[in-house]
């Protein structure tokens, strides 16, 4: 007897991150245009949610509060049903008073912060977490290993965190040349994480689909796309974000849950 069907955890994509470009892959979005022609292939081939970056009129990354505010109401536009959010990373460009400004003059719904980033500026937190509570912002906190949650539980026990503010994104490596996680990266997050929240999970390199695989097996939703691997299991690059999407869902369906 087969088995029953299992629901999908779910997907968010990431096109195109802060680091890369064309000639990383000729596919990668840069343009609002081009970011929005991937949110309805990924949309289209099952991606739930899209982790938004935009670029500058050079195509370098940005935190500006006019092109992120564009680039939701276009996207809100065009694919109403997909669940956007914003990132607020540092990158090396951006003080924790940048990101602050960011996120207060944006308001979006929906925003990743790194606690690594933020603790920078260890005094702006509680206003960071404020602004996010009082424009509504769902918050998602990147942690990047063990220490970092610790420091999220602390700042969590300080009442610095406000409650509701729960969710985490575990990142499996880092950005870094030739960067290749593993399924067993993820064991060191699986005893620290907060009782609470939506836990999402990305990875880098050509391990990534079966990284991901792993965490749907603990219970995570998953973080797909061109920001953390170009390519699958045997190099070979993806066609686009979409057929990454499209790959990894297929994936999920042959793996028993």
């Amino acid at each position: 007897m087969p088995l029953p069907a299992m629901p999908l955890p779910f997907v968010m994509v990431a096109p195109n991150g802060a680091r890369r470009g064309k000639s990383d892959h000729p596919a990668l979005p840069i343009t609002l245009p081009e970011i929005i022609e991937t949110a309805r292939s990924c949309y289209a081939a099952g991606a739930h949610g899209l982790h938004l970056h935009i670029r500058d009129d050079q195509g370098a990354h940005s935190l500006d509060s006019g092109r992120y505010r564009e680039a939701l109401a276009e996207l809100g536009r065009a694919l109403p049903e997909l669940l956007v959010q914003i990132t607020t990373e540092a990158v090396g460009l951006f003080s924790v008073a940048d990101q602050l400004a960011c996120l207060a003059q944006v308001r979006p719904a929906w925003a990743s912060i790194a606690v690594r980033e933020i603790a920078r500026d260890g005094g702006l937190a509680p206003q960071v977490y404020a602004t996010c509570a009082e424009a509504g912002t769902r918050v998602q906190h990147i942690v990047y290993d063990p220490d970092d949650l610790a420091l999220l539980h602390d700042w969590q026990s300080q009442g610095i965190i406000q409650p509701g503010q729960d969710d985490v994104l575990c990142v499996l490596g880092r950005y870094s040349q030739g960067q290749q996680s593993l399924p067993s990266d993820l064991a060191p997050f699986l005893a620290h994480l907060p009782p609470n929240g939506q836990k999402m999970l990305c990875a880098f390199g050509g391990q990534e689909h079966a990284c991901l695989a792993a965490g749907a097996a603990h219970g995570f939703a998953l973080r797909v796309g061109f920001e953390n691997s170009l390519t699958n299991a045997q190099g070979t690059p993806h066609q686009d974000n979409a057929a990454s999407v499209a790959a990894l869902i297929a994936l999920l369906q042959r793996t028993p849950a």
